[in-house]
């Protein structure tokens, strides 16, 4: 089996993990990178990092027209189960559960978490999710700086690590180099950057230094563009 990765811009991707139907993080409206519309967007499961807007994005739309689950922390998945339509599951740091197709586990990010409207967003979070077919296993860091725990996260055996590359608001080049040191996974994928003009990153520049610098494949992608994995 294998897995399809499709970047969407910015945080937002779309995978298919054995033939099932993943987004993650769908800021779709209002992204300048946006290479999909939220109208046609459809999933099973719709994982959520943290509750900025730049993340949540058209997460409730989707849920609510196409029945996708919304899998997020307590605090995001009880702001959504007030909304009519929408299933949720709740995790938090360190909680593993088994969704059917993968399991998905739990893990810290050090940043921030609010919605749009103020309310609190809980602990912003990572996740690995661990494919069930295929065996893959991928690391989705969201929104966070480098923290010296991902050595530990690199003892899961990372397959595929998305890490944001964009600084001011998340960890930089430099930093997502040494997070890639720690995580020591086979492949690694740039996200949030050059969405808006303070995250522009050259990820060209960043791809040549993970080759050079760390024993991942670096892959880069444009917004819509889609990368297969197999297992």
């Amino acid at each position: 089996m294998s897995i399809e990765v499709t970047w969407l811009g910015h945080s937002a991707f779309q995978f298919a993990l054995d033939g099932h139907s993943v987004l993650v993080d769908p800021f779709l409206t209002g992204n300048p990178l946006a290479a999909a519309s939220a109208d046609a967007m459809s999933a099973e499961i719709i994982f959520l990092s943290h509750a900025h807007g730049d993340h949540t994005g058209d997460a409730l739309m989707i849920a609510q027209r196409t029945g996708a689950k919304i899998v997020a922390n307590h605090e995001i998945a009880t702001y959504y189960s007030r909304h009519k339509n929408v299933q949720t599951h709740a995790q938090n740091p360190g909680g593993s559960f088994n969704h059917g197709f993968v399991t998905a586990k739990w893990t810290v990010a050090h940043h921030s978490s609010s919605f749009p409207d103020g309310t609190y967003g809980g602990q912003p979070n990572g996740f690995i999710l661990t494919c069930h077919d295929s065996g893959l296993k991928l690391y989705f860091a969201g929104d966070t700086a480098l923290f010296s725990d991902m050595k530990l996260i690199g003892d899961h055996k990372i397959d595929i690590a998305f890490l944001p590359i964009g600084d001011n608001y998340t960890m930089g080049i430099d930093d997502s180099v040494l997070a890639t040191q720690f995580i020591r996974p086979r492949y690694v994928l740039p996200m949030h950057y050059n969405t808006f003009p303070l995250i522009a990153q050259d990820a060209q520049a960043w791809a040549r230094r993970i080759a050079a610098e760390t024993d991942a494949t670096p892959v880069v992608l444009d917004p819509g563009g889609s990368k297969r994995f197999d297992g």
